[in-house]
């Protein structure tokens, strides 16, 4: 059998001082909603942390984030509109003072990219939504980030 077709993507775990996670609303084509951490595939020849810097910065309006461990990786295989197989990411902490998001690309490309609102979460709030949310199981593993820290390797949150 033939190693998928990966798509390299970095993600952001964008917590405030309340610990409150960033999540940017994703609607597919084929209608499926689901909140998610922002960031994207990377740019060819782009490190993960330079491309987490671009991602923040066109989906946030974040920049001069201090990108902190990475923390989780994650495989998924889907069929993707770039001809990949699924996509590979790597999650990264990213400890910030709250702040009002504003996408620096703008909404039109935002929607373009399937991306449609961003807001702050708290894990309860996470918990008791009917809405679903990219990793499964996020709320668990943001949990014992937040009790434990960053672990001393990346956890693989595959489904």
């Amino acid at each position: 059998m033939t190693e998928p077709n990966w798509r390299e993507a970095t993600r952001g775990l964008v917590i405030d001082e309340d610990d409150r996670l960033l999540m940017v609303k994703y609607v597919f084509p084929s209608g499926d909603v689901r909140w998610g951490t922002p960031g994207g595939g990377l740019d060819p020849g782009e490190d993960h942390i330079v491309g987490l810097h671009r991602e923040l910065h066109e989906e946030l309006g974040l920049t001069g984030a201090t990108i902190g461990p990475h923390v989780w990786d994650r495989r998924h295989l889907f069929p993707m509109l770039t001809g990949h197989d699924g996509q590979r990411e790597r999650y990264f902490l990213v400890r910030v003072g709250h702040f009002d998001p504003v996408p620096a690309i703008g909404w039109e490309q935002m929607r373009a990219e399937f991306l449609h609102d961003v807001r702050w979460w708290t894990v309860d709030e996470l918990d008791a939504s009917p809405e679903s949310c990219i990793p499964n199981r996020l709320t668990t593993h943001l949990r014992t980030l937040l009790t434990d820290g960053p672990p001393p390797t990346p956890i693989d949150i595959s489904d």
